[in-house]
């Protein structure tokens, strides 16, 4: 098959891009950043273009002989609000707009868990009312809303609500932890870390989208949460990054109402790098169903969020020199640590 990778620039799109690849597939990567990768050496594997998904001319070209879309590109939360909404909603239908007039065989909608809020319930099923937090989940559900309308038109557009994913390239965030795991710290989280927080692996998310492009149109053509199923507490797994580090720390739990109010005020400021929907729901219970995902796809996730964690920290140590100077709002850099790096020096 021939797949358009939205988004292959990004962590997600160049890990599913190395995965068709082994699986003897070609890939079209979109993406308005470079594409940096060594996989652009492979030519006969590979057409990389540099462009817009807010651009028709561009995905109507990219689209030609494409059989299978996986839509990953979007403007994450710390873009602006309007690039979001014009990235996330518009470029969605640009892209499905395209892939209908020439007759692809499906889209792979790449969503996200921020379209269920901060609920009030787990685990979180499919059929959950949708409340996003913020311009981002805002627009993730205005996103799926264009999906369903093209499922109107008689089109395959399945719909995958991902976890926080990690693994090779994941920086963001988790750089943050990582740095902090690497240099000896402890690392403090907001409230006593007893929640249960799902991450999933991004080869285990690789496999559920692969799952949703060679099944029956009919299996497929659903939404499907998307997980890992061992999972404990966030203390409990987040600590296994510490004991990999070696220097004896630990995760400290801080009183969470004071820690949220702070950071609102230092995000208003823009002085730390977290956002609304990380500080918000860091310190409740977050993890969803994937019972649909293993019953009706097969979904067979192979990483608990301890060994994703260790598995992504194992890599950051591997490509510490090839980031260490980068910075930026993307998954793939490390996200600046503002008056966090401050902090950093108390623990």
């Amino acid at each position: 098959m021939k797949f358009l990778v939205t988004g292959g620039s990004g962590f997600l799109g160049i890990n599913f891009i190395r995965y068709a690849i082994d699986k003897g597939h070609t890939v079209v990567s979109l993406d308005k950043d470079v594409f940096d990768y060594p996989e652009k050496d492979q030519t006969d594997k590979i057409t990389v273009v540099v462009g817009d998904i807010r651009n028709k001319q561009i995905v109507d070209k990219c689209m030609e002989g494409i059989d299978i879309v996986v839509h990953t590109a979007a403007a994450l939360p710390l873009y602006s609000k309007e690039e979001i909404f014009s990235t996330d909603v518009e470029g969605t239908r640009n892209i499905l707009e395209s892939a209908y007039a020439h007759k692809v065989a499906r889209v792979i909608h790449i969503s996200s868990t921020a379209v269920y809020g901060i609920p009030d319930h787990h685990p979180l099923v499919e059929e959950d009312t949708l409340i996003g937090v913020g311009p981002y989940g805002e627009a993730k559900i205005l996103a799926e809303n264009v999906c369903l309308e093209y499922r109107t038109k008689g089109m395959c557009v399945p719909i995958i609500r991902p976890k926080s994913f990690i693994g090779k390239e994941r920086l963001g965030v988790f750089a943050l932890f990582y740095d902090w795991a690497k240099d000896g710290k402890n690392f403090p989280m907001i409230g006593n870390g007893r929640n249960r927080y799902q991450l999933l692996d991004v080869e285990d998310l690789c496999d559920a989208i692969y799952l949703c492009a060679t099944l029956d149109n009919k299996i497929v053509n659903d939404t499907f949460n998307i997980g890992a199923k061992e999972f404990t507490t966030m203390k409990e797994d987040y600590q296994a990054v510490l004991d990999k580090a070696g220097f004896g720390k630990k995760i400290i739990g801080l009183p969470a109402a004071p820690v949220i109010w702070t950071l609102r005020i230092l995000e208003a400021l823009h002085l730390s790098p977290l956002y609304k929907w990380v500080y918000e729901t860091a310190s409740k219970d977050s993890f969803v169903s994937i019972e649909k995902a293993e019953k009706i796809l097969g979904y067979n996730p192979k990483y608990s969020n301890k060994q994703a964690l260790v598995r992504n920290y194992d890599w950051y140590l591997e490509n510490l020199d090839s980031f260490a100077n980068k910075s930026g709002v993307t998954h793939r850099v490390p996200w600046k640590q503002g008056i966090l790096g401050l902090a950093k020096l108390f623990f």
